[in-house]
């Protein structure tokens, strides 16, 4: 969506065209419609350009989020499973169920966080 600023420019663009139409005649009609309708096309394809550019930016960045969840993920069963072990073999079960409350806790935030940011 434009900004004030940029409605101003077109409208001053559109005013100045009226004027150097009215300046020079018909006879010039076609160059100025011609000329104004260029400026008009090359608006458009930079406004398409930024769209499209923009909606790749949020694709990569959700790929890409996709794969550090991934890798999350399996670095945490890989530090769960000692975990487990070690303190399993203790029948001590509270420190336990905080190493894997934590575990999941880290693995929560960052799936949240990834979700927020999208």
């Amino acid at each position: 969506m434009p900004g004030r600023g940029e409605e101003e420019l077109e409208r001053s663009e559109v005013e100045a065209v009226l004027e150097t139409r009215r300046e020079l005649g018909a006879s010039y009609d076609a160059a100025l419609v011609d000329s104004f309708a260029d400026r008009i096309e090359r608006a458009v394809e930079k406004r398409t350009a930024d769209v499209l550019s923009s909606r790749d930016l949020r694709r990569v960045h959700a790929d890409s989020g996709g794969k550090r969840q991934l890798a999350l993920g399996i670095v945490s069963m890989v530090a769960a499973i000692p975990i487990s072990i070690t303190l399993g073999v203790t029948d001590n079960l509270a420190p336990l169920l905080v190493s894997w409350a934590g575990i999941v806790g880290v693995n929560a935030a960052h799936a949240l966080q990834g979700r927020h940011d999208r």
